[in-house]
């Protein structure tokens, strides 16, 4: 029987490449010359796409791959991948939900902790050899004493947060598109609703069009000059020009990031301010994790190629 063809736009982890070479016939497109002429060489043939966060899926290139019948997205985001587009195709799109909520929340809470005493910069003063030539570290502002944690986006890894803040002794709330049944935590109807209750908000809502700089100034205002804010879901949802301004006139205390607008870009006035902690969208990035996240993206190929089903298939498409 003939190997499936599979295109593989951006590289992928080393042990994700073995296992698509010895069961598929990969198409790495990243390593050829001209990779817009040999997709066309190749695009009869390809019957699915091994997709990672660095990859773009799009309408353009659906439509070039006339046989397609699936998406395997490394990551339970997937606003990478058009969707949508893909479900009217009838292709099926896959992400690689759950086996990541533990790690994320650990490195969401982490992040806010750095973020609200300041860790990483009394480590730089420390290196420094200040604690020596200076005394003390400054008392920081920043506390998670007595704070209320609100949560946009309370599906899988909001909730895994919100179970560690509550052991931390933070209040929660949250916002989404609905209200959800069986939560207990108090709902909000807007998000600026969301950040005016509180003075922490967690951004874990996917990206896309419809999350695109949500968190404003307006949000920023109102989450107010003692407010923290942090992002682990995607860096559009926030306006990033706008997060500089806020933290540059105090119109919030402090931000933690591992995420930006255009990775891996990050911008120097965002670099340059003491009142931000940034990290390079680690949220998922230990060993354990992305292997399983690479298990699962690559059972979803098997299972639909050799089954018919996929296992995590994304609500858009026809198998969701």
């Amino acid at each position: 029987m003939d190997k499936p063809d599979i295109l593989v736009p951006r590289p992928l982890m080393r042990s994700i490449l073995k296992v698509l070479d010895r069961d598929y016939t990969a198409h790495k497109l990243w390593e050829m010359a001209d990779p817009d002429a040999y997709l066309g060489s190749v695009a009869q043939r390809i019957r699915g796409i091994a997709s990672g966060p660095s990859a773009r899926v799009d309408a353009s290139l659906v439509d070039r791959l006339p046989n397609l019948q699936i998406v395997a997205n490394f990551g339970v985001g997937y606003d990478s991948v058009d969707a949508r587009h893909c479900g009217r195709r009838g292709i099926v799109v896959t992400n690689t939900p759950d086996v990541l909520t533990e790690e994320v929340a650990d490195t969401a809470l982490g992040l806010l902790i750095m973020t609200a005493r300041e860790l990483s910069a009394s480590e730089r003063y420390l290196r420094a050899g200040k604690w020596e030539s200076d005394g003390p570290y400054p008392l920081t502002p920043g506390t998670l004493r007595g704070r209320k944690l609100g949560i946009f986006g309370l599906g899988r890894i909001g909730k895994a947060i919100a179970r560690r803040a509550e052991a931390f002794g933070l209040e929660i709330h949250y916002h989404g598109r609905r209200r959800q049944e069986g939560v207990a935590y108090p709902y909000h109807e807007s998000l600026t609703e969301l950040a005016g209750a509180c003075d922490t908000l967690m951004i874990v809502a996917p990206g896309g069009a419809d999350t695109r700089h949500t968190v404003d100034r307006d949000v920023m205002e109102a989450l107010g000059p003692n407010g923290i804010l942090v992002n682990i879901g995607r860096g559009s949802v926030i306006d990033e020009q706008a997060l500089i301004m806020a933290l540059k006139e105090g119109v919030i205390l402090a931000a933690g990031l591992d995420v930006f607008e255009d990775e891996p870009h990050v911008p120097a006035e965002l670099i340059a301010l003491d009142n931000v902690v940034l990290l390079p969208h680690v949220g998922s990035a230990s060993i354990h994790t992305r292997e399983a996240m690479g298990n699962l993206m690559l059972d979803n190929l098997a299972t639909w190629f050799e089954e018919g089903r996929a296992i995590t298939p994304v609500p858009e498409t026809p198998a969701g």
